[in-house]
C-alpha cells in the first residue's frame, strides 16, 4: 500500500502485519481521496480501515485534521487508544471527548493542539457551541458504527456536526449494517466521488459459527440455571448480559459468592470504574456482567461465550450482543436463559436473524435450594425479583421492559443523561433525560427536541 516507513514501523509495534478484508479494500480507496461507505460485521477490523489511511495522510501540526464520531464512551476510548498507540511514534496527537468526564479538561486538551478528535455526538456539539472545537479545517470525517448512532437517535446530532465541516472534506462511514437512512446520509453529504464496500452477506445477521442455545426455567430459578450452565459448559471467558443495573448487581453478588472471577460494568458506575472493569476483564477475569453498554463496538478478544440473563426485547439487541463472540472467524457460543413468558421472543429472534437456537435442559437440582445473595442489603434486604418478559418484541410486558418507560425530559442546550445513570454529555444547566420503570419504549410522557424518538448514549 506504499505506506510511510514510520507508519509501517508503528503498526508492527502494535502487532499489525497483514490486513483484514475490509482494511485491504478500504485503505487504498481512502488514500486515493475517495469518500468511503463500508459495511462489515463487528470484529472485522474497521477501526484500522480508517485510522491507517488517516495517519498516512495527515502531518504533525496543531490543527484538527480528522474527526471520528462514535456512539458510546467505551468505543470512543477504544478507538482513541488505538489511534494514540499508532500515532505516538509519528508525533500525531489524538484527543478523546465524551460525556461523563470533565468538559473543562477536554476543552483544555483541544486548545493545546491535537490532530485527531474521537468523540460522542452530544459532547462534540457541546464543545463546538462553546467555541472549543473548530470544525472548519477538518479534512477527514469518520462515522464509526453509524447504524448504532441511528438506533440510539443520534443521527440529527451527527448531521448537525457534518453540516459544520467543510464541503470538500473526505467522509468515511463504517457500519455493521447499512439501513436505508444511513445510505441517504451518505448520498446527501457525499461529493459523488465515493466507494461502496461490502464485506460479507447482508442477510448474514449473526455469525454462523456461533452455537446458539436457550433454556426455559421459572423466573425464580434463573440464577440457579446460570450456575448450572457454568458448571456444565465451563465457559472460558464470557459476557453475561442483564437488563438492568440492579439485575447486574445481583448477578455479580451471586457469582462472587460462588468464587468466580466476575467483573461488573453498567451505567450506574463512574467512567473510571467502568474503564477499570474493562481492563480487568481484558487481563483475564472469567466473567463480565454488563448491561447493553457493552453490546456494541468494544474490542474484547477471545470471548468464548455470551450469556443472556433473559431474552432481550429487541432482536437487534440480541444480534449485537452475540456478536461479541466468534470474532475474526473464531467459534463461539451464545446461551439465553428465559422464563416461560418469553417463549415468543425466542421465536422472534430465530425468525428475524434466520438462526436456529437449540433448547437445552439443565440440571438445576444442585442449585435449586442454595441460599444465594440475590437481595441487596443496601436496598433494605428486599428480595430481588428477576424481571419477567411478557409479550413479544416491541411489546409491553410486566415489570418494566427494555428501552425506557417513565417520563423522559430533553431540552436543547441542557444536560443530557446516560440511560443508566451517568451524564451522557456535559452541557450547561437546564433539562435532563431520565428513565423510570414502565414497559418497552415505555409509558409516560416524553419530551424531545424533535418528533423523532431519541435514545440516550449507552
Amino acid at each position: 500500500m506504499n505506506l510511510k516507513p514510520e507508519l509501517i514501523e508503528s503498526l508492527k509495534r502494535q502487532g499489525f502485519i497483514t490486513c483484514t478484508e475490509v482494511q485491504e479494500r478500504a485503505i487504498p480507496e481512502v488514500m486515493a481521496g475517495k469518500n468511503v461507505v463500508a459495511r462489515a460485521k463487528t470484529g472485522t477490523g474497521k477501526t484500522g480501515a480508517f485510522i491507517v489511511p488517516i495517519m498516512q495522510r495527515i502531518e504533525k501540526s496543531r490543527d484538527i485534521d480528522a474527526l471520528i464520531i462514535v456512539p458510546t464512551r467505551e468505543l470512543a476510548i477504544q478507538v482513541a487508544a488505538f489511534s494514540e498507540k499508532v500515532g505516538s511514534h509519528m508525533h500525531i496527537k489524538t484527543t478523546t471527548v465524551y460525556g461523563g468526564a470533565s468538559i473543562n479538561m477536554q476543552m483544555h486538551a483541544l486548545r493545546s493542539g491535537t490532530n485527531i478528535v474521537v468523540g460522542t455526538p452530544g459532547r462534540l456539539i457541546d464543545l463546538f457551541e462553546r467555541g472549543a472545537l473548530d470544525l472548519h479545517r477538518i479534512k477527514f470525517l469518520v462515522l464509526d458504527e453509524a447504524d448504532v448512532m441511528l438506533d440510539m437517535g443520534f443521527i440529527e446530532d451527527v448531521e448537525m456536526i457534518i453540516s459544520r465541516t467543510p464541503k470538500d472534506r473526505q467522509m468515511m462511514m463504517f457500519s455493521a449494517t447499512m439501513p436505508r437512512e444511513i445510505i441517504k446520509i451518505a448520498d446527501r453529504y457525499s461529493s459523488g466521488h465515493d466507494a461502496r464496500i461490502t464485506v460479507g452477506e447482508e442477510e448474514d445477521l449473526t455469525v454462523k459459527s456461533i452455537q446458539q442455545s436457550y433454556s426455559i426455567v421459572p423466573a425464580r430459578l434463573k440464577f440457579s440455571a446460570l450456575l448450572a450452565y457454568i458448571q456444565e459448559y465451563k465457559p472460558k471467558k464470557s459476557i453475561i448480559f442483564s437488563r438492568t443495573k440492579y439485575e447486574a448487581n445481583a448477578l455479580h453478588r451471586v457469582l462472587l459468592s460462588q468464587k468466580y472471577d466476575a467483573i461488573l460494568m453498567h451505567g450506574g458506575l463512574t467512567q473510571s470504574m467502568r474503564e477499570r472493569s474493562l481492563g480487568a476483564f481484558r487481563k483475564g477475569a472469567q466473567f463480565l456482567i454488563a448491561t447493553n453498554v457493552a453490546a456494541r463496538g468494544l474490542d474484547i478478544p477471545d470471548i468464548s461465550n455470551i450469556i443472556n440473563f433473559g431474552a432481550p426485547e429487541d432482536p437487534n439487541t440480541y444480534i449485537h450482543r452475540v456478536g461479541r463472540t466468534a470474532r475474526m472467524g473464531k467459534d463461539g457460543k451464545a446461551f439465553t436463559i428465559i422464563d416461560p413468558e418469553q417463549r415468543r421472543q425466542i421465536t422472534d429472534i430465530q425468525d428475524y436473524a434466520n438462526v436456529r437456537m437449540e433448547k437445552i435442559e439443565l440440571n438445576l437440582e444442585p442449585f435449586a435450594n442454595m441460599k444465594l445473595p440475590i437481595s441487596d442489603p443496601d436496598r433494605g434486604d428486599r428480595p430481588f425479583r428477576p424481571r419477567m418478559g411478557g409479550g413479544g418484541f416491541r411489546g409491553g410486558g410486566g415489570g418494566g421492559g427494555f428501552r425506557g418507560g417513565g417520563r423522559s425530559f430533553h431540552r436543547s442546550g441542557g444536560r443530557r443523561e446516560n440511560s443508566e445513570g451517568g451524564n451522557r454529555e456535559g452541557g450547561g444547566g437546564g433539562g435532563f433525560r431520565h428513565r423510570g420503570g414502565g414497559g418497552f419504549r415505555g409509558g409516560g410522557r416524553s419530551f424531545h427536541r424533535s418528533d423523532r424518538p431519541r435514545r440516550t448514549e449507552r
